[in-house]
């Protein structure tokens, strides 16, 4: 199956191999953008667990993973690049105030000059949450309201919102983002992440394998007609990974390749590669094994 639509290939930026330094960071992002890479994915965590005392803990990170606060990148990176485009991978949202993040958005956006993807997720560390004074247990009834508040400060000049979690009176953004409404996408492959990426995202971001990709597209496509709205107008950008960060097999980059042309042939609008465990070394392994992809897709 096909769209009609470009499809566009991403690279997840690998904040665990990249160093904590501005010059790194804008020559690994600045050959991403001169090789044809279409969109660079920013992943996002506030803080990271110390397992000094926690012997059980198995999650991805800890608190030795560095990572760069993603809105923040992306403000370093906008005048440094031309045509590549932004994406959050994913923002965990319920755990940040919502209109503070609008107005970093619409800052964001406008220094990008349009060129930002907002994914945005409920997150899986508690850890995290309480951190930052936030409330795992409700995540996902405050994901839900963020998304409608979003929406409204990007497109309207004053608001008035009540609802269960916000309440503003007669308040807006100055100055309103480039895109009105900046593109909300919803990361997850969960039951509730693909239910609200059906119902209000305008775009979904999974992590399934290949071999799921025409069944899944297909169930995904069926649950935004149900919910009222046009199929072809909900994208979907799954996420390869080629490292074990997840628990995967390490990929090399035929596989990779291979994975790719399915999610494309079965009419998915892009992916993003995430080359983060992989064994890759520094930026110049990613970009090596990134053009390696390309060659052969």
């Amino acid at each position: 199956m096909t769209t009609g639509k470009r499809f566009r290939i991403g690279a997840v930026f690998p904040q665990l191999d990249v160093p904590a330094n501005p010059l790194a960071i804008r020559d690994y992002v600045q050959a991403v953008e001169a090789m044809g890479i279409d969109h660079v994915v920013i992943y996002d965590h506030v803080v990271g667990a110390d397992t000094t005392n926690r012997p059980a803990w198995n999650k991805p990170y800890s608190l030795t993973s560095q990572f760069q606060e993603p809105l923040v990148l992306m403000a370093y990176l906008a005048g440094l690049t031309t045509t590549l485009e932004f994406m959050t991978g994913v923002l965990v949202l319920p755990q940040r105030q919502t209109t503070l993040v609008a107005k970093q958005a619409a800052c964001v956006d406008i220094f990008l000059e349009g060129r930002l993807r907002l994914a945005v997720g409920t997150g899986w560390n508690d850890i995290e949450y309480e951190a930052l004074g936030a409330d795992f247990a409700v995540r996902g009834k405050m994901l839900d309201e963020q998304m409608d508040l979003l929406r409204r400060f990007w497109t309207e000049e004053s608001i008035t919102y009540r609802g269960q979690f916000h309440t503003v009176t007669e308040a807006g953004l100055c100055p309103m983002p480039r895109q009105r409404p900046i593109p909300l996408w919803v990361g997850g492959y969960t039951p509730p992440a693909m239910r609200r990426a059906a119902t209000l995202g305008d775009g979904w971001l999974p992590v399934l394998p290949a071999d799921k990709a025409v069944s899944e597209l297909a169930r995904f496509r069926d649950m935004v007609a149900a919910a009222g709205r046009d199929p072809g107008a909900v994208g979907v950008e799954n996420m390869i990974f080629a490292g074990n960060t997840m628990g995967g097999p390490i990929k090399d980059a035929g596989t990779v390749a291979a994975e790719v042309a399915a999610w494309r042939d079965a009419g998915a609008d892009g992916i993003g590669i995430h080359t983060m465990g992989a064994g890759l070394g520094g930026p110049d392994g990613h970009l090596a094994f990134l053009r390696q992809v390309l060659n052969r897709v």
